[in-house]
């Protein structure tokens, strides 16, 4: 089921506000590329989902974007059972690293270009891995 709204904690309104008036150099340049429908699609700056916020998040395909900076290299354990708790409610994760976004934003953005292309075009795709089935 596509566009599912995720309910968050109401405490996280406020931290997200935070983040996206301190977003980093990375986020702000990935940000001038994925705004405003660039892909076909609208993604909105550190949504808050159950306990979490992820970097940046379309709610029509489903997809969290997260860039992985030095905030995350001791934080694997976390980052992947966020990412897990969130996958369950049909969320797909792709990540980038900080220095990847900084450095190879042509390849980023042909990479999300790729998943963005295969998410919209499978029909009715089930984020339970269930078998897509044929409208009449």
């Amino acid at each position: 089921m596509r566009n599912k709204i995720i309910p968050y904690s109401p405490h996280l309104k406020q931290y997200a506000r935070e983040l996206r008036k301190n977003s980093t150099l990375s986020e702000v340049l990935l940000w001038m590329h994925i705004k405003n429908n660039a892909f076909g699609v609208q993604f909105h700056r550190q949504v808050p989902m159950l306990e979490y916020i992820v970097d940046f998040y379309c709610h029509e395909i489903m997809l969290a974007i997260e860039i992985d900076g030095n905030s995350h290299e001791y934080k694997y354990e976390y980052d992947k059972s966020r990412q897990g708790e969130l996958e369950k409610l049909g969320v797909i994760f792709i990540r980038f690293s900080d220095r990847d976004v900084k450095q190879n934003m042509f390849s980023v953005l042909i990479s999300l270009e790729k998943i963005i292309e295969k998410i919209v075009n499978t029909p009715l795709w089930s984020p339970q891995g269930d078998t897509p089935s044929k409208e009449n």
